[in-house]
């Protein structure tokens, strides 16, 4: 699924206020510190927008033939053997020691629910309309914050997220004879991405990022392998080798996302994350021959326009912390 980086803003580290130096050298399984490259960090975002993007349109290619339960287990299978290294006690880059076990399979199962509901709303709709609803997160990620991080969230936040569901209600038009049901899983698969969020936001400088992710990779895993036999079709080969392309791709994805942002900033990548959305629109009309309408497009647009002022708005939330943070010169 495509993940727009003004939500993903909250996987990156809290922010950093200075402290005095205590003399105690960092541990090794610490998080790598932060560089300021930004021209790095958008280059990978853009790069991780083509195998998420990938990932989408394969997802909505295999959507003709297999269930939309089996197609998420064969990409949670190869997420799964990929972690397999960090789920090894003997491996040195063994990743199942977790301070927050409860909030690791919680999170996992909100994954789970996000990249499920994606797919099955991909079996119906055009990959741009669900792409487009899909950024709605970062609107969902503003007001759960409020309940489960006890942030403030001032009216100019709550306006943009106003107008960025006017969006999602233009993409959708409920009430029409435009109007999908299966437009809602789409939406439901933001909300559910964006609960991941928060429970990531929350264990935020308490575990590394391999350790979320093994976990990640074993609950979607085992949850979907009680829930395949029930909806299962025999995969030809070709089925199998799409399959293997989205767990690889969706994979490498995210781990270019994670990178993207130990170079730049949320606020500074916001915007180029939103080029996904041309690149899964180019590859629906290439693959699936799809154009969208203009009301999608004016929708997108909306959706856009709210997430990019959202992301400003972080932005200058952040400028404002590091500015109280500072030690005043005139003590």
């Amino acid at each position: 699924m495509t993940r727009p980086a003004a939500a993903l803003k909250l996987d990156s580290a809290p922010l950093a206020l200075p402290q005095e130096n205590s003399g105690k050298e960092k541990p090794a399984n610490a998080a790598p510190a932060r560089a300021d490259r930004p021209l790095r960090g958008i280059a990978l975002l853009l790069l991780s927008s083509i195998f998420l993007g990938t990932s989408d349109a394969t997802s909505k290619y295999l959507s003709a033939t297999l269930p939309s339960i089996e197609i998420a287990w064969i990409r949670f299978l190869v997420f799964a053997i990929i972690m397999i290294p960090a789920m090894l006690p003997a491996s040195p880059l063994f990743a199942l020691q977790t301070k927050r076990p409860v909030l690791q399979i919680t999170r996992g199962m909100a994954l789970l629910g996000s990249s499920l509901l994606f797919i099955s709303g991909l079996r119906f709709l055009p990959i741009a309309e669900a792409s487009a609803t899909s950024f709605v997160s970062p609107l969902f990620v503003t007001a759960l914050s409020i309940f489960f991080l006890a942030e403030k969230v001032g009216l100019r936040r709550w306006l943009a997220t106003a107008v960025g569901l006017i969006g999602v209600l233009i993409v959708l038009r409920p009430g029409t004879s435009a109007f999908h049901p299966a437009a809602f899983f789409p939406v439901v698969s933001a909300f559910a991405w964006a609960c991941c969020l928060i429970l990531t936001r929350k264990m935020s400088g308490q575990e590394r990022t391999v350790v979320t992710m093994t976990y990640s990779s074993i609950v979607g895993f085992a949850i979907l392998c009680a829930l395949v036999p029930s909806v299962w079709v025999a995969p030809t080969w070709h089925d199998i080798l799409f399959g293997i392309i989205i767990g690889l791709t969706s994979t490498a994805g995210q781990w270019i996302v994670v990178l993207a942002f130990r170079y730049a900033d949320a606020s500074v990548l916001a915007p180029f994350s939103y080029i996904q959305l041309l690149w899964v629109t180019l590859l629906g009309f290439l693959i699936f021959g799809e154009v969208p309408d203009v009301w999608t497009v004016v929708g997108a647009g909306v959706i856009v326009a709210s997430g990019l002022y959202t992301a400003h708005r972080e932005r200058v939330r952040h400028s404002q912390l590091v500015a109280l943070a500072e030690p005043s010169p005139n003590p």
